[in-house]
């Protein structure tokens, strides 16, 4: 082709060809998203298009008046030449990667990704591509994920240790995602579980998705003279730690699940007293697999380890570099203030 398919302007992710942009920074005429976080799902674009599964997020995050049109993974739209479909990314719940196809030649853009086993959304799917724009969040070779059995045994040990010593579990996650991979993975016999306005919200979407979750609790709407939580697992959004609303459930345990978790220092920085590596992205195995998976002879990095990833692909023989997007970093920092919904 004699332009990229994929360029990077002002408002993000451009494909000139298709006249459309993907997860754009600000509103745009045509906007691909890849997921409903709000740093990717942004309101104000004419026109949206996602995979199916994510609508009710998508409306939740952008409004209902919003003109989203969704199409189920695999299925392939034609826009001024250009084919485009949408597949799994395994991330949340309506996660997708992005596949242009034009001229022959195609490229993938991931979004965020896990491969991690979630039993809230569809496993990722290998994509196939000429040039691959994959995110690198946790791009350093000391991220590596303990299976998802193994991370559960351990918060159900220490939440059934809780229960014993007649404390409430009280565990941060966000509210999009993360928070229902975990009510939906522990073991809900160990006690009740309750949520938080901004996490029951999303719950909600969630059900009416179809995704099957155990029965939680908004704290709201429990009678607070009870302390119906003691013994349970409350779960909230990393911006309700250490504020009045997470004293009521004194004596608790605390505790916060993300990557960041990983890296020794961390936990005690948070003020918590104890830290899961949950994550919701791929660790770097999950990256280089991925990478490999799709034949890219071209691959891209964006946000998080941007260059050390390159760097390194760049050592194996590929031809990498880095598009520096704006994209936020749920795990860290930009997810914090859209969860701090109720």
């Amino acid at each position: 082709m004699s332009e990229p398919l994929i360029t990077l302007t002002g408002d993000g992710l451009y494909c000139p060809q298709g006249a459309f942009h993907i997860d754009p920074w600000n509103a745009a005429q045509y906007a691909v998203v890849t997921h409903a976080h709000s740093d990717h799902a942004r309101a104000g674009s004419t026109q949206y298009l996602g995979a199916t599964p994510g609508l009710p997020l998508l409306q939740s995050r952008l409004g209902t008046d919003a003109n989203i049109r969704v199409i189920p993974y695999g299925e392939v739209l034609e826009r001024n030449g250009v084919r485009i479909s949408l597949h799994p990314a395994g991330h949340v719940l309506g996660s997708a990667q992005v596949r242009l196809e034009c001229r022959g030649e195609v490229w993938v853009v991931t979004g965020d990704y896990k491969l991690a086993v979630d039993p809230t959304c569809s496993p990722f799917e290998p994509v196939r591509c000429h040039t691959l724009i994959t995110e690198s969040t946790f791009g350093l070779p000391i991220y590596r994920w303990d299976s998802n059995s193994d991370l559960m045994s351990r918060i159900n040990s220490w939440w059934q240790t809780n229960k014993a010593a007649g404390k409430t579990s009280v565990i941060y996650a966000y509210s999009l995602g993360k928070a229902q991979r975990l009510m939906a993975s522990v073991d809900s016999s160990v006690g009740s579980i309750f949520t938080h306005g901004a996490v029951e919200n999303v719950t909600r979407a969630y059900r009416q998705s179809g995704v099957a979750l155990p029965p939680t609790y908004p704290v709201n709407e429990v009678a607070p003279r009870t302390k119906p939580w003691v013994g349970g697992l409350v779960i909230a959004p990393p911006s309700a730690a250490s504020s009045p609303w997470a004293k009521k459930f004194e004596p608790a345990s605390d505790a916060v699940a993300s990557g960041w978790m990983q890296v020794r220092g961390t936990r005690r920085r948070k003020a918590v007293d104890r830290g899961f590596a949950v994550s919701d992205h791929a660790d770097w195995p999950g990256l280089l697999t991925v990478i490999k998976e799709s034949g890219a002879s071209r691959v891209l990095a964006t946000h998080g380890f941007a260059q050390v990833l390159a760097r390194y692909l760049r050592e194996q023989g590929l031809d990498a570099g880095v598009i520096a997007t704006r994209y936020g970093d749920e795990e860290e920092g930009a997810e914090l203030a859209a969860e701090g919904e109720g």
